[in-house]
C-alpha cells in the first residue's frame, strides 16, 4: 500500500479508508493508496509547522545546497521516475521523461534562490533614514496537484516554496500517487530536514482539511475549473492566499499562408500527446479561409500513423481510468448527434499490446459548431475538433469569446499577423508556430478568464512572489560620533 510521508518518513499507521490505483494499460488494480483522515492531515500540518520554525531561518546557502543536491538526484534517477509515472498514469515512458525534463527546469530555477530573494535598498530616503525591503516565507503551504502530471506539477510549486523558506504539505492525485513519494524520498536524501515536505494522499476529505486548516497559509492548486473555483473560494474564505489554475479549451489558429504540414504535425502531437490529458493540449483547430479541407486531410493521414499502446515504440498510451475513458468516449456520440462530422473514430484505432486497458485512440471531428458540447466542454482526452472560420477576425473573436483563456497558438508565415494576434488575443500563454507554449521556468505559467482563479501564475517570478510576503523597513540610526544623540534633525522628516 502507498502511504503518506509525514515528518521525514513513511507513515506507519493503518488507514481508515483506501483507494485503488490502476495500471491503465491493463485495466487491473496494481496497488492501493491510503486516504488521509482529518487527523492524518493535521499530523502533516503540525509536522510542517514545527519544521517551519527553524527552516524559515535556514540560510539561503543551505536552502540552495539542498536544491542543487535534489536536482542532481532527480536528474540521475529520472528514468526510474518516468517508469513510475508511466505505470500509474498511462502515458508512454518517453512522454513521462519529457515531463520530468520540464520539471527539472523549475528545480533549477529554485536553485537560484539567493538571487531571487534579493530585496531593495534606498539610502538616505530622508536625512539619515534608510528604507529597504525583504521577502519572507508565508509559513505552511498546501499544494494540491492533478493526475495528469504527477511529477511536473508538484515540482512547479514545491521547490520554490521550500527554497523561499516555507514548509509544504503536498496532496497529490489519488490516481497516481507514487511519484510524489519518490520525490519526497529524494528530497530527504538531498538533506531536506524532516517535516519541511510532507505528503498526504486522499480525496475531498484531505483537500477540505487543507483549505480549512488555520495553520495553512497558502494553497496552490491545478485541476478542472469547477474544482479550481471551489478551492479558490473556500481557501480565501478561510483567510488564505490561493492560486488555483483551472481548465482549458486551447485553440490553434491556422491562417491560409501557414505551412500546413507543420500545422498538421503540431495538431497531432499537441492534441494527442499524453492522450490529450493535459491542460495545454490543443483541442480545437481553427481553420481560416480555404485551408480546412486540406488541413483535415493531412491531420487524418497522420493520425493513422500514431502508434497507440504500452510498448517502447508507442507514442500514445491509455487514459488514466476506465471512468474517465468512458466519459471521453461519450463525447464521440454526442458530437455526431449534434451534427459534427466524425472523420476519425478513436474507438477503431489499433492498440499495440493488451486491449483490456483504458484505451481510446486519436479522434478527429470536422465542421464543429461553437454551440456543440465537444467545443464548449473541456473533454481532457484525445479528441480534436476542427472549426471553420472565414477570416482572421472571426478566428480571434471565437478564441476571445471562449470562457477559457489558458493557451493558444497561431500558425502563419506572416509576422504582422502573428504580432497582431499576440496583442489582440485574450489568453495567458500564446504560441507562434509553437502549439504548446508552456513557458520556460524563468517565466511563469498561467491563463486568463476561467483558467485561473487568483492573480498569481505558477513557478518563475510569480512563484517567488506567491510564496513570500514583502516587508519594508524604515530605519534611522543616530551618529555615534556625537555620543548617540540626535543631531537636531526633525524626527519626522
Amino acid at each position: 500500500m502507498i502511504k503518506h510521508w509525514i515528518n521525514g518518513k513513511h507513515w506507519d499507521g493503518a488507514p481508515s479508508r483506501a483507494g485503488d490505483v490502476y495500471d491503465p494499460s491493463t485495466g487491473k488494480v496494481a496497488n492501493q493508496v491510503a486516504f488521509a483522515s482529518v487527523s492524518e492531515v493535521d499530523a502533516a500540518v503540525s509536522s510542517a509547522a514545527e519544521a517551519f520554525a527553524s527552516w524559515r531561518n535556514a540560510s539561503l546557502a543551505q536552502r540552495s545546497t539542498v536544491m542543487f543536491k535534489f536536482r542532481e538526484l532527480l536528474n540521475e534517477r529520472k528514468g526510474e521516475l518516468a517508469q513510475i509515472v508511466s505505470a500509474e498514469h498511462g502515458k508512454v515512458v518517453s512522454d513521462a521523461g519529457g515531463e520530468i525534463q520540464r520539471a527539472l527546469e523549475s528545480v533549477e530555477y529554485a536553485c537560484g534562490i539567493p538571487q531571487l530573494l534579493k530585496g531593495g535598498f534606498s539610502e538616505n530616503a530622508s536625512t539619515r533614514v534608510d528604507v529597504y525591503s525583504i521577502q519572507q516565507p508565508v509559513g505552511v503551504v498546501g499544494v494540491i496537484s492533478p493526475f495528469n502530471f504527477p511529477a511536473m506539477v508538484p515540482l512547479w510549486f514545491v521547490p520554490t516554496a521550500i527554497a523561499c523558506g516555507n514548509t509544504v504539505v503536498l496532496k497529490p492525485s489519488e490516481k497516481d500517487p507514487s511519484a510524489s513519494i519518490f520525490l519526497a524520498e529524494l528530497f530527504a536524501e538531498a538533506g531536506l530536514p524532516d517535516g519541511v515536505l510532507n505528503v498526504v494522499h486522499g480525496d475531498k476529505v484531505a483537500v477540505d482539511r487543507l483549505l480549512e486548516h488555520p495553520t495553512v497559509k497558502a494553497i496552490s492548486f491545478v485541476g478542472s475549473t469547477p474544482i479550481a473555483r471551489y478551492v479558490y473560494e473556500t481557501g480565501t474564505s478561510h483567510g488564505k492566499r490561493v492560486q488555483a489554475l483551472g481548465g482549458a479549451k486551447n485553440h490553434m489558429v491556422v491562417l491560409p499562408d501557414a505551412d500546413l504540414d507543420l500545422a498538421a504535425d503540431a495538431a497531432v502531437s499537441a492534441g494527442f500527446g499524453s492522450a490529450g490529458e493535459r491542460c495545454m493540449a490543443i483541442s480545437v483547430v481553427v481553420a481560416v479561409g480555404p485551408v480546412g479541407d486540406e488541413l483535415v486531410s493531412k491531420i487524418k493521414s497522420r493520425i493513422a500513423d500514431v502508434k497507440v499502446g504500452s510498448g517502447p515504440s508507442c507514442e500514445m498510451g491509455p487514459l488514466v481510468t476506465g471512468v474517465h475513458r468512458d466519459k471521453v468516449t461519450s463525447y464521440l456520440d454526442a458530437g455526431v448527434s449534434e451534427g459534427a462530422a466524425l472523420v476519425v473514430d478513436g474507438r477503431d484505432h489499433p492498440i499495440d499490446g493488451a486491449a483490456d486497458g483504458f484505451w481510446l485512440g486519436p479522434t478527429l471531428f470536422d465542421h464543429v459548431g461553437t454551440d456543440m458540447t465537444i467545443y464548449t466542454d473541456e473533454i481532457f482526452g484525445p479528441v480534436l475538433s476542427v472549426v471553420r472560420a472565414s477570416s482572421y477576425d472571426e478566428a480571434v473573436e471565437m478564441v476571445n469569446n471562449n470562457r477559457y483563456g489558458n493557451g493558444t497558438a497561431i500558425f502563419t508565415n506572416d509576422g504582422g499577423a502573428a504580432r497582431r494576434f499576440q496583442n489582440e488575443i485574450e489568453v495567458g500563454m500564446v504560441g507562434v508556430n509553437v502549439p504548446i507554449p508552456v513557458p520556460v521556468a524563468y517565466y511563469s505559467f498561467g491563463g486568463w478568464k476561467e483558467s485561473l482563479f487568483g492573480d498569481a501564475h505558477a513557478y518563475g517570478p510569480h512563484g517567488v512572489h506567491f510564496f513570500t510576503r514583502s516587508k519594508v523597513i524604515t530605519s534611522r540610526w543616530l551618529d555615534p560620533s556625537h555620543g548617540g544623540v540626535n543631531l537636531g534633525f526633525p524626527q519626522n522628516t
